[in-house]
């Protein structure tokens, strides 16, 4: 039990790893949102990331991706990401911030 609290502590302490946020953005977003600062998104009503911080605090969507992101349109799949990965995702979305 001790040894399950400390990988825990570990894990929940760890910086945010912006390139493993990027990692599962182009593997799971990418065909349809812009991942970077210059190009369009595959999809034209997928908003590229890079203006997500236009529109809100990127911070704002930890609790969703935690508990479930999902749109009001079929095409998206739904994620729940682990607390690790939501920091991670965070991290990449404020990277790509002016």
């Amino acid at each position: 039990m001790a040894l399950s609290v400390l990988v825990n502590a570990t894990l929940c302490s760890a910086e945010p790893n912006a390139a493993a946020g990027k990692a599962f953005a182009q593997a799971n977003c990418s065909h349809c949102h812009s991942i970077d600062k210059f190009t369009l998104s595959a999809l034209a009503i997928a908003p590229p990331f890079r203006t997500l911080h236009l529109r809100y605090p990127v911070e704002s969507l930890e609790e969703a991706l935690g508990e479930g992101l999902s749109t009001g349109h079929a095409n998206m799949p739904e994620f729940r990401l682990d607390p690790g990965q939501v920091g991670d995702f965070i991290s990449f979305l404020k990277s790509l911030e002016p």
